[in-house]
């Protein structure tokens, strides 16, 4: 707790994250993409500012109040009065932050679109009225997770959650889905990254002496890791793992060797994409080209292990070459996040040449007129256009796109890493009866095993008995019973005899 009698210590990032160093650099290249078009806002520059939130609630607010009030240490008369200094604004990443940053901006009717805020609350129209996401919300995730789980035929299963909005809501949606589809849960835990040895030690502890074969994990990937480093060290294996969207496509995890006990893993993952150019740009972009992006020298310096600051010893050369790393930034074979950056830049874009065109055909217009940040929100609402990746892009009224997942497994590769296949899809626009597709025949289950893994409470009853629920215990758990003396009970997990 501060005391609030002295300035409190600014809050510094950890470590640098490729993955979120991409989705920046997926920014600049869409910008840069719609800059060069002679179709899309022809005549019109787009600009940027770029802010490092680092994933923190607090960090978020300051950047939204800097992009509202035009980037100022401090307030003057004017900053309040004046227009904010941006259109929209794209983020955050993590559901958490991007809640704290809608709820400031959204007096103000400043658009926010996400591209990675997966949380259903967001969808609040009252609380967040100008907030957008090009995700889809975990509304239809975790119902979609609950299908996939009675689609197995597993009635029994362990959860673990982040210990954030993103966690909280998407695993309470999921329990009460699969309440509905006769699931029971053994237990819940919830970790979040900053949390003592202690609290991992206790959620691996109640993990290895559980009786669920499977467990949901709903958890942001900076939250995963821990306690994956844990788990290795435990020799945990024989665990079905079903995963969110948020560590489901990881090629990180996927590529650490110590984590191989998550092969078989099953869950959604934004569908994939290729977006041509995008890997020219990325490995292409240099310090010298861009001094004031610090972001970029950061990068440089982390990945080459070197100082730009420093001619001598340990200095960089400017001859380091990106395009022969092989890491999470180069790789382009898994876009799914990174698409959702794209498109979330398209929406603006769209939305910027929608009113323009307007401005331009309306006699009523005030000449010199330009677009407003309420102009934007009142426009973007209602756009609609494909991408060049042929995706449709339009949002509902609360702000969401629809609802389409892939269904991937994790699948070994000769080198001991991880693979990501493909084996089914949900899509929430198809009938609800068409809503999960699965190629079962396709997956390969925790161990590497082609047989499905069994996670009951209780087996089915057999015929001549009845379920008899143990007192205390979930519906899921029960014994079974002989049928009394003129009763009969000819199928199997049966309630009642008659």
């Amino acid at each position: 707790m501060h005391p609030f009698t002295s300035k409190p210590e600014p809050t510094t990032c950890i470590s640098f994250n490729l993955r979120e160093f991409k989705f920046a650099q997926t920014l600049i290249f869409a910008i840069e993409e719609i800059n060069n078009s002679t179709q899309l806002l022809p005549g019109v520059s787009l600009g940027y500012k770029i802010y490092d939130s680092c994933s923190s609630v607090a960090l978020t607010v300051l950047s939204g109040m800097a992009l509202m009030n035009g980037y100022e240490e401090t307030l003057s008369d004017t900053s309040c009065s004046r227009p904010p200094a941006v259109h929209a604004i794209v983020g955050e990443s993590n559901s958490s932050p991007t809640i704290g940053l809608a709820s400031l901006v959204g007096p103000f009717s400043l658009p926010v679109i996400s591209h990675f805020a997966t949380c259903a609350c967001l969808s609040n129209r009252k609380m967040y009225p100008s907030f957008f996401r090009t995700i889809p919300s975990d509304y239809y995730q975790s119902r979609a997770l609950a299908k996939l789980v009675k689609h197995f035929g597993w009635t029994w299963v362990g959860t673990v959650r982040s210990r954030s909005d993103y966690g909280s809501n998407g695993i309470a949606a999921f329990e009460e889905s699969a309440k509905e589809e006769g699931i029971c849960i053994e237990y819940s835990e919830a970790i979040f990254k900053t949390d003592p040895q202690d609290q991992f030690l206790k959620t691996v502890e109640v993990i290895k002496k559980g009786t669920a074969r499977v467990v949901l994990a709903f958890i942001a990937l900076g939250d995963f890791v821990p306690l994956l480093k844990v788990i290795s060290q435990h020799n945990i294996t024989g665990i079905q793992w079903v995963g969110s969207e948020s560590w489901i496509t990881s090629r990180t995890l996927a590529e650490t060797k110590e984590y191989s006990f998550l092969s078989g893993a099953v869950g959604f993952a934004i569908a994939n994409a290729k977006l041509m150019g995008l890997r020219e740009f990325l490995v292409n972009v240099h310090p010298d080209q861009e001094p004031n992006n610090e972001l970029l020298k950061e990068f440089w310096e982390t990945t080459f292990q070197c100082s730009l600051s420093n001619s001598g010893s340990g200095g960089c050369t400017g001859s380091e070459r990106i395009a022969e790393l092989q890491n999470e930034y180069t790789d382009v074979s898994e876009l799914r996040i990174a698409n959702k950056v794209y498109t979330a830049v398209y929406a603006i874009a769209q939305t910027l040449h929608n009113i323009l065109k307007d401005i331009k055909s309306s006699t009523k217009s005030s000449k010199g007129e330009r677009p407003t940040p309420q102009k934007v929100l009142e426009y973007i609402g209602g756009v609609k256009f494909t991408v060049k990746t042929g995706e449709e892009i339009f949002f509902d009224a609360s702000g969401n796109p629809v609802a389409r997942y892939d269904l991937v497994n994790w699948q070994p590769v000769q080198d001991g890493s991880l693979q990501f296949k493909n084996v089914g899809f949900y899509d929430s626009s198809l009938p609800s009866e068409q809503h999960l597709q699965v190629n079962q025949e396709h997956i390969l289950w925790t161990g590497d095993s082609g047989q499905l893994p069994v996670s009951v409470c209780s087996e089915t009853c057999p015929p001549g008995t009845r379920k008899a629920v143990q007192k205390g215990r979930p519906v899921c758990c029960y014994d079974c019973i002989p049928c009394g003396e003129g009763e009969i009970s000819n199928g199997t997990g049966k309630i009642h005899a008659v």
